[in-house]
């Protein structure tokens, strides 16, 4: 039996950036309004974090930063996932070492791997480190998707504790659910958090939680002590801004909306560039629907 790194809404956090630096000081506040708002984990540098085009340093720092922050107060759940083992294996071990809770490790990109060398690369990374990995399935970032035969695979390794599910695809999921019975399932897809909750999930790691964190731990929340059709009803409400929140490549589209919120600035890091007029529009009609607009 698998413990859960966390029951509820866990923040695919973004990184903050100011005239081309990391800003540490946004990072903060942006940490602490999440766990005033009942977040119930921060996820530092993943997806969501543009930790591809982060330095080591830079990394360093962010982890550095949360650490301090968050205090405790809920799990720090770091990405340390890498199309090369050693790097992977790096960045898992600092992490640990800078105080992170436990660690969301993708599928090698790029690289991908066949069967016995993506078991390798998970357990190489799972042998050097205490704390416990979230193994990250995301097909369409990473160009390769991981089996459920596999996942159920490497959940037998007692380092490695669940899997972030974000291929999209229910019929996947179900037979994921199904062989991992006893691990720590989470929807990596803010579409799809009921359905994955309805298979056993313990909740889902979010995008949707940057804006309104409050709303999507109520989503799990409510599914966890029984009111299912809170849930349900929750579910739906969040579609428009989930819609609205992917209809660009991610972060693109919440980095824009935490802009137009007051809570950051709207700036990337090449290749990403700022929504086009049009998306931007239709994003800023659903913001004020919600009435998130500065």
């Amino acid at each position: 039996m698998h413990s859960a790194l966390f029951y509820g809404s866990g923040v695919a956090l973004v990184t903050p950036f100011s005239k081309g630096k990391v800003d540490l000081a946004t990072y903060e506040k942006l940490i602490d309004w999440q766990i005033e708002s009942e977040t119930d984990a921060i996820i530092s540098l993943g997806t969501t974090g543009e930790p591809s085009t982060l330095t080591r340093s830079e990394r360093a720092e962010l982890v550095e930063c949360a650490v301090n922050v968050v205090a405790g107060r809920v799990p720090l759940i770091v990405g340390a996932g890498a199309n090369d083992t050693r790097t992977a294996v790096s960045y898992a071990v600092e992490a640990q070492n800078l105080g992170a809770d436990g660690l969301l490790i993708v599928t090698p990109y790029y690289n991908k791997a066949n069967r016995r060398g993506l078991i390798e690369h998970f357990f190489a990374i799972a042998d050097r480190v205490e704390i416990p990995i979230l193994v990250y399935n995301v097909p369409s970032r990473t160009g390769m998707n991981l089996d459920p035969s596999v996942a159920a695979e490497l959940l037998k390794h007692p380092v490695i504790r669940g899997v972030k599910e974000a291929s999209g695809d229910l019929r996947q999921m179900t037979r994921l659910a199904q062989l991992a019975q006893g691990a720590a399932l989470y929807s990596g897809n803010d579409d799809q958090v009921y359905p994955l909750l309805a298979l056993g999930a313990r909740g889902v790691i979010s995008v949707v939680a940057n804006i309104l964190p409050a709303q999507v731990h109520n989503l799990v929340s409510s599914y966890l002590r029984g009111d299912h059709e809170l849930s349900r009803e929750a579910q739906f409400s969040l579609l428009e801004i989930s819609d609205a929140l992917f209809s660009e490549v991610s972060p693109i589209p919440v980095k824009a909306a935490l802009a137009k919120m007051g809570k950051i600035e709207n700036e990337l890091r090449l290749p990403l560039a700022p929504l086009d007029p049009a998306r931007e529009e239709r994003l800023c009609a659903v913001l004020k629907k919600w009435e998130l607009l500065a």
